[in-house]
């Protein structure tokens, strides 16, 4: 099956040595790791739930393999797969971007588990927060297809629809970013509100958006 767009070891370098250095890292903290660790935190940034050293140590790398995977397999098996060349470089951007953060939030919780004096709630709000900045700026030059980006009903029938709607909806992801961002300086019950009603918002601006742009090309 042929793939959309050209795929060699110099596109695939950067996410596969993301992708190892979490497999590396995944076996030094197993053997450094205690029985139980902390696997996960709330808003005010207190361990909420704990697990087993395994997966505490290869969760995430196991997480980031099947990730990676997708990335390369969702071009292929897209319905619309001959759109991907079309804006190949911003699905990379997306794919390293994704990688990126959640190596970093490993990293971050590993160092926590072995006892290094890490603010896992500052890193997790800034690794998200720009995560949604990058992929909103880039947002507006995701083609039509079936996997990437904001998919509605009415992006997925209409190219023009579709257009606008990542136009709109970049700004948002933007926006958003800032907002996680901030979190952590607010309250426990305020930043939990805000990042809540935030991806509410969110999620219903860009679908009322694009249901609002459909109606208005119909008539």
């Amino acid at each position: 099956m042929k793939y959309p767009f050209r795929i060699s070891w110099g596109t695939e370098i950067l996410p596969v040595l993301i992708v190892a250095g979490a497999v590396v890292l995944g076996i030094y903290f197993y053997a450094h790791f205690p029985d139980k660790v902390a696997g996960h935190w709330n808003f005010a940034g207190v361990v909420d739930r704990y697990t087993g050293r395994a997966e505490g140590a290869f969760g995430m790398p196991i997480l980031l393999v099947i990730m990676y995977l997708l990335f390369l397999v969702l071009p292929v098996i897209d319905p619309k797969k001959e759109r991907y060349e079309e804006f190949e470089r911003y699905y990379r951007v997306f794919e390293t971007a994704i990688l990126s953060a959640l190596l970093v939030i490993y990293l971050a919780m590993g160092l926590f588990n072995l006892g290094y004096p890490v603010n896992i709630g500052n890193v997790v709000s800034g690794c998200v927060g720009l995560l949604f900045i990058i992929l909103g700026n880039f947002m507006g030059k995701i083609k039509n297809n079936w996997f990437v980006g904001i998919k509605t009903p009415w992006t997925l029938s209409s190219e023009n629809v579709w257009n606008k709607t990542h136009r709109m909806g970049g700004r948002l992801f933007i926006i958003y970013g800032l907002v996680i961002m901030a979190t952590p300086y607010l309250s426990f019950h305020a930043a939990g509100a805000i990042f809540i009603a935030g991806a509410g918002l969110t999620v219903l601006g860009t679908m009322g958006y694009s249901y609002w742009l459909f109606k208005q090309e119909q008539k």
